[in-house]
């Protein structure tokens, strides 16, 4: 007796990504990471004595500044990333395009390399407390950097050779998971199956989503390398 196979029942979610949305995502981010540098400055003048705490809440009133810095940088960087994916950088000018992708880790160094040196080179600290915040610091500063690089940046570039393959080949509309790198041609390729939630929308939109990698089973590879050609030679 042949075993049926189990059918994952799917909805399509339609999505519209707005490449004019990145600016305000910037904006929102260069906010976040303004206030995080004040809580930054609100560490070193409780640090130095400035801000005077009692002795014995000095390390939570310490570590409070250092916490909202974290998740303000934190936010920020993703935030970041988020607008380089609607609208990324090109490839022509290779500093700028590195600045721009990679401005989410350099924000979080400058919101807490410097409290941190200060923590390390401070001989006032009390030993107990100098450990404990330090290290806390350093940990949210490993944190917050290994979440705010983006390893893999799309360019311009890759987003142009997209959509020429995408025109060429005849899909206006691609697919994507949530937990997937790739977006798909076909909303019924066997990569799909096992996904209760498939999202749609046109290459802009996976590419928001960050989703920019071509499925390796339903996008045709000789489409794609025929425009990222192309897309080298406007380049």
């Amino acid at each position: 007796m042949a075993e049926k196979k189990e059918k994952v029942e799917r909805k399509i979610v339609k999505v519209e990504g707005k490449k004019e949305g990145a600016g305000k995502l910037r904006i929102a981010a260069w906010i976040l990471w303004a206030v995080a540098i004040v809580c930054e400055v609100v560490a070193f003048l409780i640090l130095n004595g400035t801000i005077y705490v009692p002795d014995e809440k000095f390390t939570m009133m310490l570590l409070i500044p250092l916490i909202v810095d974290f998740v303000l940088a934190f936010i920020g960087g993703q935030l970041w990333k988020k607008a380089n994916d609607k609208d990324p950088a090109s490839k022509k000018e290779k500093f700028k395009f590195f600045l721009q992708n990679q401005l989410g880790l350099i924000m979080t160094l400058v919101c807490f390399v410097p409290i941190i040196i200060l923590l390390l080179v401070n001989k006032d600290l009390e030993k107990g407390t100098k450990k404990i915040v330090s290290i806390a610091a350093i940990i949210m500063l490993v944190v917050c950097s290994l979440f705010s690089i983006d390893w893999n940046p799309a360019s311009a570039e890759d987003l142009a050779a997209a959509e020429g393959a995408a025109v060429e080949f005849g899909a206006d509309t691609v697919y994507w998971t949530a937990f997937g790198k790739s977006f798909h041609y076909d909303q019924d390729c066997h990569t799909l199956s096992r996904s209760k939630t498939v999202y749609e929308g046109n290459i802009s939109d996976a590419f928001a989503a960050n989703r920019h990698d071509p499925c390796d089973h339903c996008v045709p590879q000789d489409v794609n390398a025929d425009a990222d050609d192309e897309g080298e030679e406007a380049a």
